[in-house]
């Protein structure tokens, strides 16, 4: 290579790679001695733990669970309005839900959260027993209908009665087509402005309307799989009422979708 460069230029070149190797030796000496991070001898923060009386006080501080709204409405008075609550139908998801409600005329129908249930009085809350009504800025509870008393077996200690004599219901005959439309009644549940249930109340002792496997606020929503969509379906099941007949049925109960069979004997 020096055969084709000038003497001066070739001097000049090896100065400028001996020189370009030390400023990469002194770098790298640089890099080795010195921290790697931009900031120098930089650590990490530590966390700093509050002590527990200072927890304790600071969680005492705010309601994260809101109980208090919680608590109000469970203390909220007894409506005196003459309403009766039948059923109820919880959305812990969401906070909303329905409930049946029947006024002053008897007539059951279903309201959802938000929803007017008679002039200038609203539902706002549907809990495990009871809905909350507002009415006039104020909230009041109304429970559910327990009027209809329980069986009463008697007294075991006076006399020992077996249980078939303590039940009405298990000295029931068999079911018969008089005997459910005179014990049983069914009056349309109106959502949204279209028919889709019949609420059963009982009738008379109630003898009928337990031995059918019924309580108080069920909600007939199929007969035989089809669902209810019109009050026609009342008059197809009271014309189904005959001696043997087997009727399915779906009911809402609370919460709950359970099936119930009508078997009427024939004689």
């Amino acid at each position: 290579m020096a055969r084709f460069l000038p003497k001066g230029l070739y001097g000049w070149l090896r100065a400028l790679l001996i020189l370009a190797l030390v400023i990469q030796i002194a770098r790298l000496i640089w890099t080795i001695i010195t921290p790697i991070a931009p900031l120098g001898d930089w650590q990490a923060r530590t966390a700093n733990v509050m002590s527990a009386p200072s927890r304790a006080a600071l969680f005492a501080s705010f309601d994260g669970f809101d109980r208090a709204a919680a608590a109000g409405d469970a203390s909220a008075a007894v409506t005196s309005l003459d309403l009766t609550l039948y059923g109820l139908r919880m959305n812990e998801a969401s906070g909303g839900g329905s409930a049946i409600i029947a006024g002053s005329d008897g007539v059951q129908r279903s309201y959802g959260v938000g929803e007017e249930v008679a002039p200038g009085v609203k539902l706002v809350q549907v809990l495990f027993d009871h809905v909350v009504l507002e009415r006039g800025g104020l909230r009041e509870s109304l429970f559910i209908d327990q009027s209809v008393p329980a069986d009463t077996v008697g007294d075991t200690a006076a006399a020992p009665a077996t249980p078939a004599q303590a039940l009405p219901v298990a000295q029931a005959g068999p079911l018969t087509a008089e005997a459910i439309t005179a014990g049983i009644g069914f009056a349309p549940r109106t959502e949204n402005g279209r028919v889709s249930g019949f609420a059963v109340t009982p009738k008379a002792d109630g003898a009928v309307f337990a031995q059918a496997g019924f309580k108080p606020g069920d909600i007939v929503t199929e007969i035989n799989g089809r669902k209810v969509s019109s009050a026609q379906d009342g008059a197809a099941l009271a014309g189904q009422l005959r001696s043997g007949a087997r009727l399915s049925l779906l009911i809402e109960r609370g919460t709950e979708t359970l099936p119930i069979a009508l078997i009427i004997p024939e004689p």
